[in-house]
């Protein structure tokens, strides 16, 4: 049995599975015949996953994330009705873009409550049970802003760089009981967010522009489903998506001091009157 045949049948639970890398990766699983808890916070995004997988067995839950007592109640009826998860894919995120001076208290909270608690939350809720039956895997769903802080994005950043943390250090404590965690570093992957997210200063400014370039480079979120299922298939630490993800993840790690006069020069002529 190949390592993608033994997706049949697992029961996998996706968070922000209405749109985007989400839906994709739900769509990829139910694909390889998992069984599928899709989970969002908006219904009719929701429906639309659902619409496209009329025949697979998939089941939708509307949450936040970012509500403990929420996705306690959402443990508690997923494994009455469908048992201990074999995967875990925490997804559901949100941006902000600005320089730090500008970026209010309120989207630092907001980004942190669904980028950095949200998967805290997942991992809590669903984890104990996994390590308790031995076996599974969580994959966490961060991104090249995880290891490469531009300026401007200082609270998105940090809220990646922290899910980076959480996911070495439980990968180690996880390992000793059956389980797998994988982080998944996507880079420039064209979905929604970057149109949906809360930009201040000279970001807002510039805003539709971005929005077009991810379009036009139309790197799209399959090929970050792709990378989970290889995350799990094989138990990978740290996947980076796309080639610019890749480079910047070699590169911090072989020439940080390079990356680092580049990053400052650049900031500094952005500055410059």
């Amino acid at each position: 049995m190949s390592k993608l045949q033994s997706l049949h049948g697992k029961l996998a639970l996706v968070t922000g599975a209405g749109s985007g890398i989400g839906r994709a990766t739900a769509l990829r699983l139910a694909r390889l015949d998992a069984r599928v808890v899709l989970c969002d916070r908006n219904p009719a995004s929701l429906q639309g996953t659902l619409d496209l997988l009329v025949g697979n067995d998939v089941h939708a839950e509307t949450v936040d994330v970012s509500d403990w007592a929420a996705m306690q109640a959402l443990g508690e009826r997923v494994h009455a009705n469908h048992g201990t998860l074999d995967i875990l894919v925490n997804n559901a995120g949100v941006a902000t873009a600005g320089n730090f001076l500008s970026t209010p208290i309120d989207d630092w909270n907001w980004v942190m409550g669904i980028n950095l608690m949200g998967v805290v939350h997942g991992c809590k809720v669903f984890g104990a049970a996994m390590a308790e039956a031995g076996r599974g895997h969580i994959v966490n769903i961060a991104s090249a802003a995880g290891y490469y802080a531009a300026p401007d994005m200082s609270a998105y950043a940090a809220s990646k760089h922290a899910v980076m943390g959480l996911t070495e250090s439980l990968r180690l404590e996880m390992a000793e009981r059956g389980v797998g965690v994988s982080a998944i570093c996507p880079g420039v992957i064209n979905t929604n967010i970057v149109a949906a997210s809360r930009m201040h200063g000279s970001a807002a400014q510039a805003q539709d522009k971005l929005v077009n370039f991810y379009k036009r480079r139309n790197y799209g979120p399959e090929h970050v489903a792709d990378a989970v299922i290889e995350a799990i298939a094989n138990n990978r630490a740290v996947v980076p998506v796309s080639p610019e993800a890749w480079a910047l993840y070699a590169g911090k790690r072989l020439l940080p001091g390079v990356f680092d006069s580049v990053q400052r020069s650049a900031l500094f002529r952005k500055l410059k009157p």
